[in-house]
């Protein structure tokens, strides 16, 4: 992520109904699995402005691992020194099997090798220990913005099944989420290709400008009510989300 993007996502994401819908899905699925708990270490990869290891360390031990400048400078503010590390997805500052929870919310497309990343996630990970990560749906959603964000790929279910069954782990829950939002997205996504001069450069996002109270509400539930229910598998939605767990010893 660039510097200012930094700075844009500390000043919504509390509130914003993308950042704190993300936030409470992956806690739902979290606290369905029983790994919560204050025993127990959690490890956010790409943590950004530790905001979700903030959230977190009410109901566990949990540490910030991000290599950007940025990131660290406001993570730490938010945090203190102790629960931040210098490291990457693909170089993780941890002893094997270390962490009974890693999360990856929305970072593994930024990195060229996610195969690489995963593996390194896994490896801290202790067996039976729980694996979360979320990522953007659909190359054919690709966009100036993903360019702007150093976006590598987008993925599809099957694909990111792949990548971690590939990478020894037992898939939980692998899902489309953001699903009402999607044809309003695909719509713009277009939009902005087919018209570029029309479009100009890129600006603000969605999710870096805060909607009506009502709306930002409104919102919030139409992304965490199908993300948490299970009696429905959706067939597309703006991103994903993979639960997974490091098989025990036998």
């Amino acid at each position: 992520m660039n510097s200012e993007e930094y700075v844009r996502l500390e000043a919504v994401e509390v509130q914003h109904w993308f950042y704190a819908g993300k936030r409470r899905i992956v806690f739902d699925w979290l606290r369905r699995l029983e790994v919560l708990k204050p025993s127990r270490l959690l490890v956010d990869c790409g943590a950004g402005t530790g905001r979700f290891v903030k959230e977190a360390s009410q109901s566990c031990t949990a540490i910030a691992v991000d290599d950007h400048e940025e990131s660290l400078e406001i993570a730490t503010r938010q945090l203190g020194a102790d629960s931040v590390r210098r490291g990457s997805c693909t170089s993780l500052p941890f002893a094997d099997a270390t962490a009974d929870m890693v999360t990856a919310l929305d970072v593994i497309e930024h990195i060229e090798s996610d195969g690489a990343a995963v593996a390194e996630m896994v490896r801290i990970l202790k067996p039976g220990g729980v694996m979360v990560i979320t990522v953007p749906a659909f190359q054919s959603l690709w966009s100036d913005w993903d360019v702007s964000l150093h976006h590598f790929r987008r993925y599809r279910r099957s694909g990111l099944r792949e990548l971690l069954l590939a990478s020894g782990l037992e898939v939980v829950r692998c899902e489309y989420v953001n699903v009402l939002a999607f044809p309003a997205v695909w719509m713009v996504r277009k939009w902005r290709a087919f018209f570029p001069r029309a479009v100009g450069s890129v600006g603000l996002r969605a999710e870096e400008k805060m909607p009506p109270r009502w709306l930002n509400r409104l919102l919030f539930w139409g992304f965490v009510y199908p993300a948490t229910q299970t009696l429905v598998s959706f067939p597309f939605g703006v991103g994903l989300i993979a639960v997974a767990r490091r098989p025990p010893v036998s």
